[in-house]
């Protein structure tokens, strides 16, 4: 399961996840294995094939981060959909959502928690108004883990 922020104006307009102009949401799902194709937005039901699931943690606003207001933030309703779904991993599309979810400051990669039975993991977002923090390879990490192959070294803090 995939978290975002907020849908974004021109996703909104399209009707479609991660539909801005230089957003490499799809190209990346395509480059890590997760899809066997580069899909366009408006395939993004498509992804349900693939066992991948899309949320956002601000459902009923459209705006991009920077105009998200604190009363969005719905982690009652991502955590009931967490523990209904049980997906095998909770990946956040950059650290905005990752903090409001979490509780605090985060890092790329692989939480030290897990929620209920689903790990966690807070990717460097593929908006293009990100992409200066953009790094592809903890994606690959996500990737790995969901095909059940250990990719990193990493341990929870005691």
């Amino acid at each position: 399961m995939f978290c975002g922020t907020a849908v974004g104006p021109k996703s909104a307009a399209r009707g479609a996840y991660y539909a801005g102009p230089g957003n490499r949401f799809y190209q990346t799902l395509n480059e890590i294995g997760l899809t066997p194709a580069q899909l366009e937005p408006e395939q993004c039901w498509d992804l349900a094939r693939y066992g991948i699931g899309l949320t956002d943690l601000a459902k009923k606003v459209s705006a991009l981060d920077d105009g998200i207001e604190k009363n969005a933030w719905d982690v009652g309703r991502l955590s009931a959909m967490i523990e209904g779904y049980a997906p095998k991993a909770v990946a956040f599309n950059g650290k905005r959502a990752a903090r409001e979810f979490l509780g605090g400051e985060v890092a790329y990669g692989p939480f030290y928690d897990s929620i209920g039975e689903s790990a966690v993991y807070v990717l460097p977002s593929t908006s293009g108004a990100a992409r200066r923090f953009w790094n592809v390879k903890y994606w690959h990490e996500l990737a790995a883990f969901v095909r059940g192959k250990r990719y990193f070294d990493w341990e929870a803090p005691a």
